[in-house]
């Protein structure tokens, strides 16, 4: 049985915590708990376009995969790439990253962020477990803990920064813009597998207009 995340969970014990920062403002708070303000600007074009994605994201994966049988959520075109289930299983992972990165930047001065291990998770086989159903509850669930907080936090948030351990500093705003962009890229892949598994190989002479790349 897949263990159950602790994201979620400690999203809601830190309610309070992103409450008062919203009503006090990151500079106070920020006053209050290091004795200076660290804040970056920033604006609510940086971070509102990729909160509102992100909020799209369960309902669009919710909406396209809900009725499809289990032998298309589970094909591979060839052994190995992914299938749709584990697609799935990658951002419901890649979730509580991201969601562990968020509350670190946001209550810690900088802190070290390290790379995720995509070739050490993909090679332990992490993503082949649990079925497509189980893997998209665990995503939308940690997602809409994690959109509950987001949907509170004031523009200047998208200025607090963490230290990546590849890529140096980087700020809240870089963050949800690559959160953003990773969801398209696995839309994309999740739509490409359909094509190619459930409609392409029956388009008949229509098959010369497209080249699906699942």
């Amino acid at each position: 049985m897949r263990p159950r995340s602790l994201v979620p969970s400690f999203l809601i014990i830190m309610r309070p915590f992103f409450i008062s920062i919203r009503s006090k403002g990151f500079c106070e708070y920020n006053k209050f708990l290091h004795g200076r303000c660290f804040m970056q600007p920033a604006s609510a074009t940086e971070i509102q376009p990729a909160i509102s994605l992100l909020e799209k994201t369960p309902r669009l994966l919710e909406t396209l995969l809900g009725d499809l049988p289990g032998e298309l959520l589970h094909w591979k075109p060839v052994p190995d790439r992914w299938s749709i289930s584990e697609v799935l299983a990658h951002l419901a992972a890649l979730e509580q990253v991201y969601a562990e990165r968020m509350l670190r930047m946001i209550a810690e001065d900088s802190p070290a962020l390290t790379k995720y291990d995509l070739a050490g998770a993909a090679a332990r086989g992490e993503y082949s477990r649990g079925s497509a159903g189980e893997n998209l509850a665990v995503f939308t669930r940690t997602r809409r803990s994690t959109l509950a907080l987001l949907t509170g936090l004031p523009a200047s948030a998208g200025g607090r920064t963490g230290v990546h351990s590849e890529l140096g500093t980087v700020t809240l705003a870089h963050m949800l813009n690559e959160w953003a962009s990773h969801d398209l890229g696995h839309l994309r892949q999740i739509a490409e597998l359909y094509r190619a598994r459930e409609f392409h190989p029956h388009s008949g002479p229509f098959r010369k207009y497209s080249n699906p790349k699942p």
